[in-house]
């Protein structure tokens, strides 16, 4: 026998077979639990090893300067998006609320790399007005 009973936080939760019943709670089926494939895993862990040993190959070559750490970023984003992506389930998740995640961090990004290019400018022009430092 299932029964509702109020949390303390004024909702109403279901006991017995009716928590697990998806005509009870309400929630498409689809929804209820989703399990994915161990196969998918296995793939996601195997990128991630061929990114990672892909980053500290950069190291190893003995790349330097700019293209080092350009390379080493691009791995590391890489990495960061696979993870989220799957085993944080983002890429199942809607639209919305992917780009309120992913989107913030993106401008943070734009605005420190103008910012960069402005420090740049204003570096240059002090140099040139008031002459290089003795």
């Amino acid at each position: 026998m299932a029964e509702a009973t109020a949390n303390g936080l004024g909702q109403h939760t279901l006991h017995g077979a009716q928590a697990h019943d998806p005509a009870a709670t309400g929630i498409a089926p689809a929804e209820v639990h989703q399990e994915h494939p161990i196969k998918l895993y296995l793939v996601v862990w195997a990128w991630l090893f061929i990114l990672s040993a892909c980053s500290y190959l950069v190291d190893y070559v003995g790349l330097q300067g700019y293209l080092r750490w350009s390379l080493i970023l691009i791995f590391m984003m890489l990495k960061a998006g696979l993870i989220v992506a799957v085993f944080m389930h983002m890429a199942w998740e809607r639209l919305a609320l992917t780009y309120a995640i992913i989107l913030p961090p993106i401008l943070v990004l734009v605005f420190v790399a103008m910012m960069v290019f402005e420090s740049d400018y204003t570096l240059l022009t002090r140099t040139v007005f008031f002459g290089a430092e003795p």
